[in-house]
């Protein structure tokens, strides 16, 4: 049910316009009708902002915009005038549109199609936005086959996960190997990179598994993991500064 407030100090274009908004908005419900602007000040200081408010420019203790520099008005406003003159200070208000007295239907009908347009319009850009900036999705769990078995596999539980003889493997803090349906080039795409770092061409680590690490030549970094490794990894040159933002959390 649409909410509607109107502000309107004349009793016979009030009542024109209550009856063009059933016409018009089905379901519709005047919540309010105040005809100064001490009146409406009192009503949007005490009650919540409604669905739409209609407004005329002339009440009966000052204007509409007296109203506006009072009250916040969280709602589309489309104002209602005899007077034309007033239609940049409409403007300057954010209003929806400015209809001339006496409404007509088919005016009304057109203000109300370009709030529903300007509500799509935001209700997408508001879809984009919470695409855009929602924190993306990382792996928790990964289901291992292996021979005849199923099992699953915590990342919390993958100390680093390497490639192979053309395979790609995860070993477990407890020595364990499992074989991934999935290259490294896919894992670190899965993986939290808060939590997991592509130290090079064979490995992807978990930070928790870094047992020392030692400065080499030209600025690389050797790293000794837990699980041991036979041949220790060394970060490249190149990637040793984003790996050292990494362990600091900057990443």
């Amino acid at each position: 049910m649409m909410k509607v407030v109107v502000i309107e100090d004349e009793t016979p274009a009030y009542k024109r316009l209550a009856k063009l908004i059933d016409e018009t908005l089905p379901g519709a419900q005047i919540v309010a009708h105040h005809d100064s602007v001490d009146e409406a000040t009192a009503w949007f200081t005490a009650n919540a902002s409604p669905d739409i408010v209609f407004m005329d420019v002339h009440l009966a203790d000052g204007t509409a915009f007296d109203l506006l520099k009072r009250v916040k008005i969280d709602a589309p406003i489309i104002f209602t005038t005899a007077f034309d003159q007033y239609a940049i200070d409409a403007f300057k208000a954010s209003s929806i549109d400015y209809l001339m007295k006496p409404v007509k239907k088919e005016e009304l009908k057109s203000a109300i199609a370009k709030l529903d347009d300007l509500k799509k319009i935001f209700s997408d850009k508001g879809d984009v936005l919470t695409q855009t900036f929602a924190q993306p999705e990382y792996k928790k769990r990964f289901i291992i086959r292996f021979g005849e078995h199923i099992k699953t596999l915590e990342t919390d539980d993958i100390a680093y996960c390497y490639s192979e003889n053309k395979a790609t493997l995860a070993r477990t803090y407890e020595g364990r190997n499992y074989p991934m349906d999935h290259n490294l080039d896919a894992l670190q795409s899965m993986l939290d990179p808060k939590q997991f770092f592509r130290l090079n061409r064979q490995y992807i680590i978990n930070i928790k598994a870094i047992a020392d690490m030692k400065s080499y030549t030209k600025a690389r970094v050797i790293v000794s993991l837990n699980p041991p490794v036979k041949e220790l990894p060394v970060v490249s040159s190149e990637r040793a500064a984003e790996f050292k933002r990494w362990l600091a959390g900057d990443k």
